[in-house]
């Protein structure tokens, strides 16, 4: 099977959030139908991240669900994760816990969890409008490892 790995970053607030998700959308769409399995990598630290899980459950809803995996990958188990364990099992195909990241201090943590997302990806998708903060730190990270990247904020439609 041909897997393509896309990971997702973006600020925490996305002041243009309908066109974000709209570009999400898109994307997400296009992915179902060309690629033969799609995994997804997610956070849940933000705006971009509850855009992109949204969007994926949706688009395989509509487009198709047998050839993807929504995974959360978080940095270090959370209070939020213990107590919903079930709700989160029920919503994301897969849970991941970065081990590299999790003795780490927690804003170090998501920055070394962010890393090794985007190394195991074909395609690194941003919602990065500014330049500070963690996401553009994993959008310099992404072109020094010359990924494929997308950056939504700025978005030329993909392919």
């Amino acid at each position: 099977m041909d897997l393509f790995t896309v990971s997702f970053f973006g600020h925490r607030i996305v002041p243009e959030f309908r066109e974000a998700e709209e570009r999400v959308e898109s994307l997400i769409h296009t992915l179902l139908l060309e690629k033969e399995y799609v995994e997804f990598l997610v956070g849940r630290n933000g705006d971009f991240d509850q855009i992109v899980s949204s969007a994926v459950k949706r688009q395989q809803r509509r487009v198709r669900d047998d050839n993807s995996a929504l995974i959360l990958v978080l940095p270090y188990p959370t209070a939020e994760l213990r107590d919903n364990l079930e709700n989160f099992e029920a919503y994301y195909d897969e849970i991941e816990l970065c081990s590299a990241a999790a003795g780490s201090h927690p804003k170090g943590a998501i920055q070394i969890r962010n890393r090794q997302m985007v190394d195991r990806s074909d395609l690194v998708v941003f919602c990065v409008d500014h330049s500070s903060g963690g996401a553009y730190q994993t959008l310099r990270y992404a072109q020094r490892k010359k990924k494929e990247t997308l950056n939504l904020a700025h978005f030329e439609g993909y392919r």
